[in-house]
């Protein structure tokens, strides 16, 4: 289970540590693993292969049109990354734009999937937050 949040700086390489925790959990059967666009927050999602396989599967099986127009959308700057011997992994340029990522970012764990947020965009998320917005969600659900 990805859970936590820790804040890394991005290197002069595009490199970004990955904590230990998230590695071991995102580098399931496989050495790497998929970070791609959030399709609905400027940040970006970090999948384990068989994560990344199960979330585009629905989308595989979508009307030709719709599923060619979304996958093209997810894969074009998707990256499938290694972590190196120190745990970096190298995040393509056009990543780091999308999630407005200048120096400092924050990896957190969302259960099934991690992300990668710009500092600054990652804490101005949290002030926005809405504790009894969740609450009464949750309840609307019976939880």
């Amino acid at each position: 289970m990805l859970s936590g949040e820790f804040k890394h700086s991005i290197d002069p390489k595009n490199r970004l540590f990955i904590p230990a925790k998230h590695r071991e959990e995102l580098t399931d059967e496989t050495e790497s693993f998929m970070v791609t666009k959030s399709i609905r927050e400027n940040c970006l999602k970090v999948y384990s292969m068989s994560e990344w396989e199960a979330y585009i599967s629905p989308i595989t099986k979508m009307e030709r049109k719709d599923s060619e127009r979304i996958l093209r959308a997810l894969h074009r700057d998707a990256a499938q990354v290694t972590p190196d011997s120190q745990g970096r992994i190298v995040l393509p340029p056009a990543l780091i734009k999308y999630a407005n990522i200048v120096k400092g970012a924050v990896v957190v764990g969302c259960g099934t999937y991690s992300e990668i947020w710009a500092e600054e965009a990652y804490e101005a998320m949290v002030e926005e937050e809405n504790l009894d917005g969740m609450k009464d969600l949750l309840e609307s659900y019976g939880l």
